[in-house]
Parts: C-alpha cells; sequence; structure tokens
C-alpha cells in the first residue's frame, strides 16, 4: 500500500509540474528552472522604515537599450530590486522606424510585466542634452508626449506640472569633467532639480557628494542600463547592481515619491555608499548587532548585504556581509568608516561608543 500511495504522488507531481518524460522526449523540469529565483538584498529598516531597493534609470528598446521592458522587470526582481524606473530617451530614439508607439509605451509595458511580481515600476523619461544641461529624469510622471519639444526647460516644466521629482543623471560623463553650471544652479534654486545621479553604470562623481550636500539634494545610484545587467555586472546569485536605498514608510509608490522628495537616500555600488550622515549612522548601527561574549571580547554580526570597513585605534576592521567577527570591543577612539562617503572627502566618523556599545 506505502508503495502504491509513493507511486500515485510521483505520478501526481509529474502530471502536475506538466514534465514529459517517456522515450521520445524527457523534460528535466524544476530542478534546472531558475526562472523564479530571486536575490534578497538584505538591508536592515531604520527607524521603522522600509529599505526599498531602487534602480532609477533603465533603458530599453524604446530608446537606445537593447531589451524589452519587460526583461528590466525580470531582472530587477532576480537582482532583488524593489523598485525600477523606466527613463527612455525623449529625443534619441533609434529604433522609432520599428517601434511606433509613443513616449509612454515602454512605460505601459513595463507596469503590465511588473502585475504580480512585487516590482514597482516608476513612470519615467530622460531629457537628453549636450552640456552644459546634460542629461535628466523625469520621474513620476503622467505623460511623457507634451516633453517632446525642442526647449528642456520647457520640458522640465511640463514634467513638473505633473508632479515629477527631476534628477539630474551622470554630471561627470560624457567628458570625464564634473561640473555644476549655472543653469543647474538656477534650477535647484528654482525647486526644480531634486536629486544627483553621484553613482552612474560604473564610476561615481566625488564632487557631486558635497553639491547633495551643499544644495540639499537626494543622493541617487543607478545602473543607467542598456545592454543585459548580466553582461555588464556579471551573471550569478551575488550580483549587486547600482542602487538607490530609498527608506519609505511603506512599499508603495506613493510613500516611496515621499521619501525621494525628503531625500532619505543612500546610493549604494561596489561596495561604496554615500549619503546623508545621520542616515549613514543609523544604517551601519543597524547593520552591526554587537553580542558580548564574556570579558572584553564581542561578537559583531553583520546582519546586511553590504559589508563594511572601519579604521581607528591604528587597527581596520573588516566586517563582511552576513558574517560574524570575534574582536576585543574598543572602549574609545574614533573610527571612520572607510567605505561610507559623506562628502567629497569625508569618510562618516563615529565613536567607539558609538559603534561598538
Amino acid at each position: 500500500m506505502k508503495s502504491f500511495f509513493l507511486v500515485a504522488c510521483l505520478a501526481t507531481s509529474v502530471v502536475a509540474n506538466g514534465q514529459i518524460r517517456n522515450n521520445d522526449v524527457y523534460e528535466f523540469g524544476g530542478q534546472i528552472n531558475t526562472s523564479n529565483v530571486r536575490h534578497e538584498v538584505r538591508i536592515p529598516m531604520v527607524d521603522g522604515l522600509l529599505p526599498l531597493k531602487c534602480d532609477l534609470h533603465a533603458h530599453t528598446i524604446f530608446s537606445d537599450g537593447a531589451v524589452l521592458p519587460s526583461v528590466r522587470v525580470t531582472e530587477a526582481w532576480h537582482q532583488g530590486l524593489d523598485v525600477i524606473a523606466m527613463t527612455d530617451h525623449i529625443e534619441y530614439r533609434p529604433h522609432i522606424d520599428i517601434l511606433k508607439g509613443d513616449l509612454n509605451e515602454s512605460n505601459k509595458l513595463a507596469q503590465k510585466a511588473a502585475e504580480n511580481r512585487g516590482i514597482i515600476v516608476i513612470n519615467g523619461i530622460e531629457i537628453t542634452r549636450k552640456k552644459p544641461l546634460g542629461h535628466l529624469n523625469a520621474l513620476f510622471i503622467n505623460d511623457a508626449n507634451p516633453m517632446d519639444i525642442e526647449d528642456p526647460l520647457m520640458a522640465i516644466d511640463i514634467a513638473l506640472e505633473q508632479g515629477a521629482f527631476i534628477l539630474w543623471n551622470h554630471p561627470g560623463w560624457p567628458d570625464d569633467e564634473s561640473k555644476i553650471y549655472p543653469v543647474h544652479k538656477e534650477l535647484i534654486k528654482e525647486g526644480k532639480i531634486h536629486g544627483i545621479e553621484v553613482f552612474n553604470e560604473a564610476e561615481y562623481y566625488p564632487k557631486s557628494f558635497d553639491w547633495c550636500n551643499d544644495y540639499n539634494l537626494a543622493y541617487i545610484s543607478n545602473s543607467d542600463i542598456h545592454g543585459l545587467t548580466s553582461i555588464v555586472y556579471g551573471a550569478g546569485a551575488n550580483v549587486i547592481r547600482p542602487m538607490t536605498i530609498v527608506f519609505a514608510k511603506e512599499k508603495t509608490t506613493e510613500s516611496l515619491k515621499e521619501a525621494l522628495f525628503a531625500r532619505r537616500t543612500l546610493a549604494y555600488f561596489n561596495g561604496e555608499l554615500a549619503g546623508d550622515k545621520e542616515l549613514m549612522a543609523k544604517l551601519v548601527k543597524a547593520s552591526l548587532k554587537m553580542t558580548n561574549v564574556g570579558g572584553d571580547k564581542i561578537e559583531v554580526y553583520n546582519d546586511s548585504d553590504i559589508s563594511y570597513s572601519i579604521s581607528g585605534n591604528d587597527k581596520t576592521y573588516l566586517f563582511p556581509a552576513s558574517k560574524v567577527v570575534l574582536m576585543t570591543q574598543p572602549k574609545e577612539g574614533d573610527f571612520v568608516v572607510n567605505n561610507c562617503h559623506v562628502g567629497q572627502d569625508a569618510k562618516l566618523k563615529l565613536t567607539a561608543e558609538q559603534l561598538f556599545k
């Protein structure tokens, strides 16, 4: 009876999975199917706020990207993101003769692909000009078509009328010179730029850290991805692409937008963090959990997927992601978190009491 029950269960399982197994065709099935496997990037909550992992700059075949919007959504889900924005160029659309949809088409297709995926898709567009203005993303828009006009400043105003968050993209590209021009200062003064992309693809712009601080703008990190992320950043379960960590009250578009305008963001890529020092300090403290194991010995558990390098008292301590470090508890001194940038030439500084208590 037990053997019959086991055979029946196995037969039911094969039928349920839709696998063909005979001398003509033998399907391996679920054991080689990775289509529903997600790498969860673990980042702790701060002050009860959710750390939403976001890429707010991505391209598809509807401008100069190489993939469909649905692929962008699938990549984002696999690689642990919570949010992705479609930001195809208004002015540069090399496939326009084949793809005759309106400027909102990539957003529409991405929204459809994100259904039942748990991914938030932000409607966006990239206003593309040469320097001095450069490139700017308009996020949370309703309709990109009215922005297809000659005057980029008017396009920005139209986006703002739709409630857009305006992001100044890659200020050091394409001439390897990071410079804030009068047009940017005027737009910032008028409240028409809300954040700066301090990390882009595989580079960052140290000067822009000070601009975020001086002008009270959000730190942003994005991939600006055009090809496949697996080719640009490598394949594998532990790939971490550029992302902006946005600390939001809820996982909703409305909460995300509120948090971005409130500048509760940290830029992260390639092991480096950049952002507001108070928010950064809270993240480090939430990540490193201390346990006294007797005498002056402590175990430090890094409860996140971000590794930290901390120097002080003539030593450098490494706290790898998701690992425990046994060490003597420092009682005094000042410490620098080497991979946490809070300005062009400034790293996060904490006292021994702040860090190791």
